[in-house]
């Protein structure tokens, strides 16, 4: 028996041990400084080529445009947080206004924004982290990854990265877009990546009109074929475990240029937590107890 208790002493003793990154935020912030040195170790040894050159003039063909509103009045959340993500967004999108990405090359959110400072001019925003809220310099940038994701995904563009969030934080408020088709990022580790595989240049454009965050994603050529993104059977339930979940099947089909269907693929199955206020969802969307 003694040697029974002091294993599981042992036990209970290893799963209190914190780990260095969470002794204290000094420690935590050299964690991160070592991954980030890491992930520039393992970006200079590989075969990956980086999207560097910019040009100011459009290229000829409109691949996929979208636009979103960058305010959002959210539950609990500083409005301030949100007009210094515009600044942000603004700050970020100047980076990315006009990249061109050859054919082989890659395009890394992080490599072509750069570490987001006060020295540069970036101001507190928004962070989700852990699914918990939080602000840092530079927050809101998550919005300019999931666009040009968006627009991506209606291309036969490949992404190469992609970090989704994993619960439902808010309530829709304006949503646009099918609730899983986001990315998280966060410097430098959590990136957001795709690679032109197609035989012709791609170019990403950005810039803010009012209130709105837009894009173009264009070409030097058109493609012979086009993509959207589905959206089936979205509801909510309450589980087992007493949660709501938001759940849904998310579907990229591949069409001509007449609208025919020529390929269906399964993108993502969202099974969410609703992290907010379940009276806040609306009832007519609301299941019973079923498998997502």
């Amino acid at each position: 028996m003694g040697v029974l208790r002091k294993e599981k002493e042992r036990r209970r003793s290893i799963m209190a041990r914190k780990l260095f990154c969470q002794l204290s935020p000094f420690c935590y912030r050299i964690s991160v400084e070592k991954e980030i040195m890491l992930r520039n170790l393992r970006d200079l040894i590989s075969p990956v080529r980086f999207a560097e050159h910019r040009e100011e003039k459009p290229l000829p063909a409109l691949i996929k445009g979208h636009r979103s509103p960058m305010l959002r009045q959210l539950a609990g959340v500083d409005m301030q947080l949100q007009y210094n993500k515009e600044t942000n967004l603004r700050l970020a999108g100047e980076r990315i206004h006009g990249l061109i990405i050859e054919p082989g090359q890659t395009f890394s959110f992080w490599h072509t924004v750069g570490r987001t400072t006060a020295r540069k001019g970036y101001l507190p925003g928004l962070t989700i982290g852990a699914g918990r809220l939080g602000a840092e310099t530079g927050g809101g940038l998550c919005q300019l990854a999931n666009l040009i994701h968006w627009m991506v995904l209606n291309s036969p563009l490949t992404v190469t990265e992609l970090h989704h969030h994993t619960d439902a934080l808010f309530p829709d408020s304006g949503r646009r877009v099918p609730f899983g088709t986001g990315t998280s990022i966060f410097y430098k580790n959590v990136d957001y990546r795709f690679r032109n595989d197609t035989d012709t240049p791609v170019q990403l454009l950005i810039w803010q009109e009012g209130h709105d965050l837009c894009g173009e994603l264009r070409a030097q050529h058109a493609f012979p074929y086009r993509w959207r993104i589905i959206e089936e059977d979205h509801h909510f339930q309450r589980e087992a475990d007493g949660h709501y979940y938001r759940c849904s099947r998310i579907y990229r089909v591949k069409t001509d240029c007449e609208g025919n269907e020529l390929d269906r693929g399964l993108l993502l199955i969202n099974h969410s937590q609703v992290m907010y206020d379940p009276a806040l969802i609306p009832p007519e969307q609301l299941r019973e107890e079923l498998p997502c």
